[in-house]
Order: C-alpha cells, then sequence, then structure tokens
C-alpha cells in the first residue's frame, strides 16, 4: 500500500509562484510512475504534468513554460514548480502514483492540495 499526500497550496496572486509537495509513503518500492492533476471548479480532472523517464518537463499545454514537475528520490517527494501563476491554474492539485501488486496495476491518489489564484 502506498499514501500520497499533497501540501503546498495556498491563495496567490497573479504572478506569483507556489512549488508543491507530494509526500509518498508505504510500499513506495512498487511505485512505476506519478504525476501531478488538478480539478478546476466546474471542471473535470485533467493530467498537468506527468513524471516520465525521457523529460521532467512533459507538462500539459496549459502550463507548458511555467510548470515544472521533479521528483527528490531519497526524500520520497514529488515536487510541482508553479511559476507565473493565472487565475485560471485556481485548482484543487492532485499526485497520483502507479504501482504494481504482481502484475496487478494498482493507481493511488492523494486527497489533494488547493491552489487558488486571484487577480
Amino acid at each position: 500500500q502506498v499514501q500520497v499526500v499533497e501540501s503546498g497550496g495556498g491563495s496567490v496572486q497573479a504572478g506569483d509562484s507556489l512549488r508543491l509537495a507530494c509526500a509518498y509513503s508505504g510500499d513506495t518500492i512498487c511505485i512505476s510512475d506519478m504525476g501531478w492533476y488538478r480539478q478546476a471548479p466546474g471542471k473535470e480532472r485533467e493530467l498537468v504534468a506527468p513524471l516520465t523517464k525521457g523529460s521532467s518537463n512533459n507538462v500539459a499545454d496549459s502550463v507548458k513554460g511555467r510548470f515544472t514537475i521533479s521528483r527528490d528520490k531519497a526524500k520520497n517527494t514529488l515536487y510541482l514548480q508553479m511559476n507565473s501563476l493565472k487565475p485560471e491554474d485556481t485548482a484543487v492539485y492532485y499526485c497520483n502514483a502507479h504501482c504494481y501488486d504482481g502484475a496487478t496495476r494498482i493507481i493511488y491518489w492523494g486527497q489533494g492540495t488547493q491552489v487558488t489564484v486571484s487577480s
């Protein structure tokens, strides 16, 4: 089992920066993939930034050039650096972790952290 806890959200003004953290614990050796998602008011949850082996900057077009995903393996923490925040970035941000239990793939979600950007 894996536990995922997001933190670092808050209320900021447009143009500000935030650094979200996703702390994961438990049977972390099972983790094969991780990523950041967000769900804005009245919108569906969307993928923001997957953590890929090729690049940590393979982010969604809406945040391209502003958001960066990274991982500190030693600290069991996934980060989302968010710069030049816009009001449309307002959402609950979620972290997930993909694990394999034998041949079974399991996806773990955190509770989310609120990011509110005002103009």
